[in-house]
Parts: structure tokens; sequence; C-alpha cells
């Protein structure tokens, strides 16, 4: 399994048939970012039921793909063009586990 150090996602869904060149043109355009710079970059499709990474391991290029048969992956909300995730929230997001939930921080003004 690739276990990348941080991953930017591309919160906009994307055509799961695309490959490494349409993706990588994606990361060019939307982040304007190199696709080669040792980054990982994570994509899904409109019913979060896939994801696709794509990484430069230094040699050339991994495009993993993972599809849950259940339920949905937790996808950042619309709005932004990217995310920046961690990689222990990579893990999270990749087994289907609301990972939004799992490092949510209490409110400062809550009171009971």
């Amino acid at each position: 399994m690739i276990r990348p150090e941080q991953v930017f996602l591309i919160v906009e869904p994307v055509d799961m048939r695309w490959g490494i060149e349409r993706l990588s043109q994606q990361v060019q355009s939307l982040l304007h970012r190199s696709p080669c710079d040792g980054t990982a970059y994570g994509f899904t499709n409109r019913a979060r039921s896939r994801l696709k990474l794509l990484i430069w391991d230094g040699t050339g290029v991994w495009l993993c793909q993972r599809r849950l048969h259940r339920g949905h992956f937790y996808w950042p909300k619309p709005g932004d063009d990217r995310f920046i995730m961690s990689a222990e929230h990579w893990q999270w997001l990749t087994t289907g586990v609301d990972w939004q939930r799992l490092c949510a921080k209490p409110q400062a003004h809550w009171q009971v």
C-alpha cells in the first residue's frame, strides 16, 4: 500500500475513466503544481464510491484506484478546489471512515 506523507485532494469530482495524463492536467490547471513533485493527489467520483491517487515516486507515476462496495468516502465539501490532508487522515479516508469526525476539535465556547 502506498502511504503518502500528505495528500492534496481535488475536491470537485472527476470522471474515473481519466488516466494519468488527464489527472495530471487537472493538478496543473487547478492547483498550479507539478504532478511530479513527489506529492500525492487524490480524486473521487460524484458518488464518492471510488478514489484515485496519483503520485510520483521519483522514477515514475503511480495511479492507484480504490472502490467501496458499500457506502461512500467522506470527502471535503465543495467550495475550495483542493484540500490538504495528513497521512493519518488519508488512511482513515481510504477505509471509508468519517475522518472529519475523528479529528474534530471541541468548540472552545461550548458550555453545559
